[in-house]
């Protein structure tokens, strides 16, 4: 597993200083299916909003 997950979405409830994810996981779920031939393909559905 990663040791460091890296972020840049600063709104997420998760984002840690230096761009890192606290999530304890991570869920990537392709576009297409099972696969994806490339990053834009995939979305992370970790992603949770941080309200203000």
């Amino acid at each position: 597993m990663a040791k460091d997950v890296l972020c840049e979405v600063n709104n997420c409830t998760f984002w840690e200083r230096g761009n890192k994810c606290g999530a304890e996981q991570i869920y990537v779920v392709s576009h297409k299916g099972d696969t994806a031939e490339n990053s834009r393909e995939t979305d992370c559905q970790t992603f949770e909003p941080e309200y203000s």
